[in-house]
């Protein structure tokens, strides 16, 4: 039987403050507290400094802040330089929009398998709900069955099912590999893989497809897919969608890199270290 990993969630944020607070607190609500948090910054202002160490001082697990100068969108970066922060041996990835269900790290935990990535899904929430939830501090991991289908009956969620059904690890492993419809919002990730291929391509410019470009390179490594829908689910807190001006070329560079086999990045762990 495999022996239950050491966990690391690096929560990627910029200056939002009320959002990270929720999803870390959420964290704090998880029903399996042998974990550690590393925030990853982007170059957020001293509002978020403020929140993160309110939160620490009442975190009942370790929690690490490491920040990097605003220089336009270099989320590849703070995720590689949380990364190297993290004492665990698989990281999971989580958007500091993204609030987790109380039983997210025992959920992982138990997905964890050597040799695969899980991938989580997310429940999008409309930008009302998303409002509510920041402003009257909801606790959207408590809610009960009435007040979750009521959500998605009114339209303030995206879908349902899967926060009131979960299917144990069974049939979740991928035949075919796709990166498409994987997200770094909610990625599970071994790190000896994740120093295989060097980590995050901060070689991109621009917001777009550097999650992706990770998860091509991890499958031209040998690592394969498992599903964690039905299990792995986030709340996912509305938001203006990002400037996407250098999406276009940054996809044909993963197209290409799944075609030719690249497995490290240009760019990536090694280069800090």
């Amino acid at each position: 039987m495999q022996r239950a990993p050491t966990i690391s969630v690096v929560i990627t944020t910029w200056n939002r403050p009320d959002a990270l607070r929720a999803v870390v607190e959420a964290c704090f609500g998880q029903d399996d507290l042998n974990f550690e948090i590393i925030i990853a910054d982007d170059g957020s202002t001293a509002n978020t400094k403020d929140c993160i160490d309110q939160l620490r001082a009442r975190s009942p697990v370790p929690l690490l802040h490491v920040w990097q100068e605003d220089l336009g969108f270099r989320a590849a970066m703070a995720r590689n330089r949380a990364t190297l922060a993290a004492s665990g041996e698989y990281i999971v990835f989580l958007d500091g929009d993204c609030i987790p269900q109380s039983d997210f790290i025992s959920q992982h935990r138990k997905l964890a398998e050597h040799g695969y990535l899980v991938s989580g899904s997310r429940v999008l929430l409309s930008p009302a709900l998303t409002a509510r939830v920041l402003a009257e501090r909801i606790d959207l991991p408590r809610a009960g069955v009435g007040e979750k289908l009521a959500y998605r009956f009114k339209g303030h969620i995206n879908k349902v099912a899967q926060l009131l059904v979960q299917w144990p690890d069974i049939g979740r492993h991928r035949r075919k590999f796709s990166w498409r419809r994987i997200k770094s919002c909610n990625l599970g990730v071994w790190r000896k893989d994740l120093d295989r291929v060097n980590g995050f391509d901060e070689s991109f410019t621009g917001w777009g497809h550097e999650d992706s470009d990770l998860v091509v390179r991890l499958f031209n490594a040998g690592v394969m897919r498992k599903d964690g829908a039905f299990a792995t689910e986030v709340f996912h807190l509305w938001h203006k969608e990002a400037v996407r001006d250098q999406e276009s070329s940054n996809r044909k560079v993963v197209v290409q890199r799944a075609k030719d086999g690249t497995v490290r990045a240009i760019q990536g762990l090694a280069e800090h270290a």
